[in-house]
């Protein structure tokens, strides 16, 4: 085996393992674009709409300002 054949058969090797580990890189990128892709119809239907969140929270919000009133109107002897 000559020195040419043993370059020739190492760039073949180098390009086998490159070519292998760009095809585990592009599966990876397609997990990760399908996994995100579930993440946002998740996110659309998992989690509490903001004017949702406003209705709820409006009269807790208004007994905390009716305590804050009735704490700043106290007074202490």
């Amino acid at each position: 085996m000559s020195i040419e054949q043993a370059f020739i058969a190492l760039i073949g090797c180098a390009c086998a393992v490159s070519g292998w580990f760009a095809r585990e890189l592009y599966q990876a990128v397609n997990t990760l674009q399908k996994q995100l892709y579930e993440l946002e119809v998740r996110i659309g239907t998992d989690y509490v709409r903001y004017d949702r969140l406003q209705d709820v929270m409006a009269p807790v919000l208004k007994k905390l300002d009716e305590i804050q009133t009735v704490l700043t109107q106290k007074v202490d002897k």
